[in-house]
């Protein structure tokens, strides 16, 4: 297979080194960031395979002198952040390789953030001008991996960790947590089981959809969204059904971080409803997004209704809602996407507290039907009951 043209230098949104084997190229990347000594962070699951190890491997030979930090859970927690910063200084390290799917990439951004900071970590809360309030001095550069196809956390400047005390996801955010360089290597992800596959496929999808459907004036992430969201309907059924399709995976690993990209716009109901139930019931994010879409679409309708018909136009459907609902529905099926949350081990006992959590999560504001107590209710409500239309 010629995969010559699947291999670019791109500079937008920063610099990324796209395509088949570029990973040989991480102590480059990390010589372009200014970094001579890395700590190499990641989730634990992945500091055991073969892939981290040759990551590894490339930096020691290179005379780099990395470390590898990896106290990182699924969903990481503000401990998981203070540990890793206090293995950044204990090494002297001065920068971070974030390597690995949304939690490896978030709490790496978020370690080399915190590094030059004295303020707890919710001081930095993607609130207004909050990020004001960093000291941007200390912050360490960051070369971001990813070997998934989901969050796009490689081009963003935000990182998402969990408050234990509260149980509240929060997004952390600072133009100087984007990474200086990024190596986006789709031979990374083909050891994917195909559940992975499916979830972080389709955060990028909801990721694209929800940038395209939220509110404000933004034709630039609508254009980069519209596209991502045809890079996934064509190629997501392709990697889930056979994970060695290195073109699929690599189209899927251009649409995470359109996906990314493109949200700057904003987001919505389906992340603002899979934030708590993730941090409540620890579900895989992109699996818990893409159970909430179809119910998040039809209590949207009114609002988009017009959007999304130019959108199926785009990809080749009937240019109307209908035809775009039922193209997401037969492609969750087709990925084994559960229908309900009851599938995912969620149950109604939280149900109040989802609701109230749902309406002051940051992506809220996004959602083009604004989103009341009672929506949100309504909306956790049909999936859990698996019902479409209890969301209307």
């Amino acid at each position: 297979m010629d995969l010559t043209g699947i291999t670019a230098n791109w500079s937008y949104p920063t610099a990324i080194r796209f395509g088949p084997g570029r990973i040989a190229e991480l102590p480059d990347a990390c010589a372009a960031a200014g970094i001579t000594k890395p700590l190499l962070v990641t989730d634990a699951g992945l500091a055991k395979l073969d892939i981290t190890a040759r990551a590894m491997a490339l930096l020691e030979k290179a005379g780099l002198s990395p470390g590898l930090f990896a106290d990182v859970q699924p969903n990481p927690v503000e401990s998981n952040v203070t540990a890793g910063v206090a293995a950044l200084r204990a090494g002297n390290h001065d920068g971070v390789v974030a390597f690995g799917g949304g939690s490896g990439l978030d709490t790496g951004k978020l370690v080399a953030f915190m590094n030059g900071q004295t303020r707890p970590v919710w001081d930095f809360e993607d609130i207004g001008d909050w990020w004001t309030r960093a000291n941007p001095d200390g912050i360490l550069p960051i070369v971001a991996v990813p070997t998934t196809a989901g969050t796009g956390s490689e081009v963003g400047r935000a990182g998402v960790v969990t408050d234990e005390a509260t149980h509240t996801k929060k997004v952390i955010f600072h133009p100087q947590m984007m990474p200086k360089v990024v190596i986006c290597d789709p031979q990374l992800t083909v050891g994917m089981p195909p559940a992975i596959t499916a979830g972080t496929g389709m955060d990028a999808f909801a990721h694209c959809l929800e940038a395209y459907c939220s509110l404000g004036y933004h034709p630039m992430a609508d254009g980069i969204a519209v596209e991502g969201m045809r890079l996934v309907f064509e190629n997501l059924p392709k990697a889930y059904a056979d994970g060695s399709d290195l073109e699929a995976r690599a189209h899927m690993m251009s649409a995470a971080a359109m996906g990314a990209t493109a949200f700057q716009k904003g987001l919505g109901a389906i992340h603002s409803l899979s934030h708590p139930v993730g941090a409540l019931y620890n579900t895989h994010h992109g699996m818990t997004n893409a159970v909430f879409m179809p119910y998040v679409l039809a209590f949207n309708r009114p609002a988009i209704e017009a959007r999304i018909a130019r959108l199926a136009a785009y990809l080749g459907l009937s240019a109307n809602f209908d035809a775009f609902e039922r193209a997401v529905l037969d492609l969750r099926t087709r990925i084994g996407v559960p229908h309900g949350l009851a599938d995912l081990g969620v149950d109604g006992d939280k149900a109040d507290t989802i609701a109230a959590m749902a309406i002051v999560d940051p992506t809220a504001g996004g959602n083009p039907v604004p989103l009341t107590g009672e929506a949100a209710r309504r909306l956790f409500d049909a999936a859990l009951a698996g019902d479409i239309g209890l969301a209307k």
